[in-house]
């Protein structure tokens, strides 16, 4: 059965996270299994790089599906552009071999994390960033970076209870950027645990305003103590920027 990649981007803040669900269809995958499901006449699933929680925006998700149809990449792109929300976007379809798998295939994923770094107005943005006047020693936030960074156990900075699957997870990079009134930390690894990104940013910001010592990060993957990890920041800062494949 054809198998055909989608490029994706769109605004989540009206949406219950990407994963489909059984007591609402007001998720991203839900919407694309409906007008796809209506293009090809028989139930379509779609699969994603990865589940965005609900507000978390994307401009770079993959996802996956297989259909029975003689339609063109072109013809598919042109039809889901006519019929999905104005908020979920399709930058591209592909045709790709049968065995390819948007989650598992993918090599390394991109998270920035969007922070307005001031105490003025946030009219036109407010909905993509963070606000937070707050006073940050950029320089703590990026030696705790420093702490974070490698291979280790990321439980304690999940929201996860216990996990039977492994939640060793490796963290390649950390950059912050200062982008005018704007904190930006963008994150690459090869995977990340639910709330993980968040829950990092405000590790982040608690080494910046002096309540946490960079250090501490340490001790935190030692213990797994959830309760030690910075809050989990407001899901409408963070987007899904890219997902890099082999």
């Amino acid at each position: 059965m054809p198998n055909f990649r989608l490029d994706l981007c769109y605004d989540g803040s009206r949406y219950r996270g990407w994963q489909r669900l059984g007591d609402s269809d007001n998720t991203i995958q839900g919407k694309l299994e409906q007008v796809l499901g209506r293009m090809v006449g028989t139930p379509v699933e779609v699969i994603g790089s990865g589940r965005t929680d609900a507000g978390v925006h994307a401009l770079g998700q993959v996802a996956n599906f297989h259909a029975g149809t003689a339609m063109a990449p072109q013809e598919i792109l042109t039809y889901l552009r006519r019929y999905l929300p104005e908020d979920i976007g399709v930058k591209e379809v592909m045709a790709v071999p049968e065995r390819f798998h948007s989650r598992y295939n993918a090599l390394e994923k991109v998270y920035r994390y969007r922070i307005f770094h001031s105490d003025a107005p946030c009219v036109f943005e407010r909905k993509y960033v963070y606000p937070y006047p707050a006073a940050l020693d950029l320089g703590k936030m990026e030696e705790a970076a420093a702490h974070l960074l490698g291979t280790h156990d990321f439980l304690a900075f999940s929201s996860l209870k216990r996990s039977k699957k492994s939640t060793v997870r490796t963290l390649r990079e950390i950059r912050l950027e200062e982008v005018g009134q704007e904190l930006q930390l963008t994150f690459t690894g090869d995977g990340f645990l639910y709330h993980m990104v968040r829950i990092l940013v405000g590790t982040l910001l608690a080494a910046g305003e002096g309540t946490m010592a960079p250090s501490e990060i340490d001790e935190i993957f030692q213990t797994g103590r959830r309760a030690m990890a910075g809050v989990t920041v407001p899901a409408k800062g963070l987007c899904l920027m890219e997902v890099q494949y082999p």
